[in-house]
């Protein structure tokens, strides 16, 4: 096997990050790769880091933990059908998602934002709550 034929059975982990849509850009998949939050078989790695198919994933994003295999490779972007077949997530980390997903609704999560602006009736009130001691 030549070298060109090696090359082509990896890609860098933000290139295939990018590609596989788990970041929206390859500078947030490289900012990922930098902060710890990608591991590649269980240790950090760097984003120039080459990922083959048959690598594990671990992906921090938010506060979702996405363990994943990889599948096949790609440097290209693609649809999210195309991207959905790079990887596949295992069960064991769905049904972890899945179950802090529940948590976080059943804890209430923050309270819901205020629709707009506050008119003046509402800054009334705001100064008079800041102001009174």
């Amino acid at each position: 096997m030549d070298n060109r034929q090696q090359q082509e059975q990896t890609v860098r982990i933000d290139k295939w990050l990018w590609a596989a849509r788990f970041f929206k850009t390859r500078a947030l998949a490289s900012a990922a790769v930098s902060s710890g939050h990608v591991q590649v078989d269980g240790s950090r790695v760097k984003p120039s880091r080459s990922v083959q198919a048959g690598s594990r994933l671990q992906i921090r994003r938010g506060d979702e933990l996405f363990e994943i295999d990889v599948l096949a490779l790609s440097e290209r972007r693609g649809p999210a059908k195309e991207a959905a077949l790079l990887y596949a997530e295992t069960a064991e980390s769905q049904a972890k998602r899945e179950a802090a997903r529940e948590l976080r609704k059943q804890l209430g999560g923050p309270s819901a934002r205020p629709e707009g602006r506050p008119d003046k009736r509402d800054r009334r009130k705001i100064r008079q709550f800041i102001l009174k001691d």
